[in-house]
């Protein structure tokens, strides 16, 4: 299982990036879903916005954009992108520091994965639900 993190176009803002990969391969096992591989890119809302545009066929802006890679259900293939810029942006605007809005996107992504989605109102609560459960876990609250 490999899990790498990468700064395209925008500085490296992550902190303890051992502790991260830990976690995330526990959130992996802890929801069922096997992990083979994750990769997460940190860019531009212009980078995000063309990946959005290509991939998705949004024209929009967006914090983040998941793709499964591979072809096994049961096993994770991941490359998860998101948009520093988004990411601070939307700190701002909620009020909660950067960092913990950088892990909340990070945990959204990954739950994305174990298979979460967040198009109806009731899977949106329930993915906000998880998000803060690995929140308050991450962060010892």
């Amino acid at each position: 299982m490999a899990i790498q993190f990468t700064a395209h176009e925008v500085k490296d803002q992550l902190k303890d990036k051992r502790k991260l990969k830990q976690f995330l391969s526990d959130l992996f096992t802890a929801e069922g879903q096997g992990l083979k591989s994750l990769h997460y890119v940190f860019c531009t809302d212009a980078y995000l916005l063309e990946i959005n545009k290509q991939f998705l066929q949004h024209d929009t802006y967006t914090d983040i954009v998941t793709f499964e890679m591979g072809e096994d259900p049961e096993v994770t293939e991941g490359e998860i992108y998101l948009s520093v810029d988004r990411v601070t942006e939307n700190a701002e605007k909620f009020g909660v520091p950067f960092n913990h809005e950088l892990h909340r996107v990070i945990f959204h992504g990954a739950l994305h994965l174990c298979g979460f989605k967040d198009k109806s109102k009731k899977e949106a609560a329930l993915m906000r639900s998880k998000e803060e459960e690995y929140l308050n876990k991450y962060f010892g609250k």
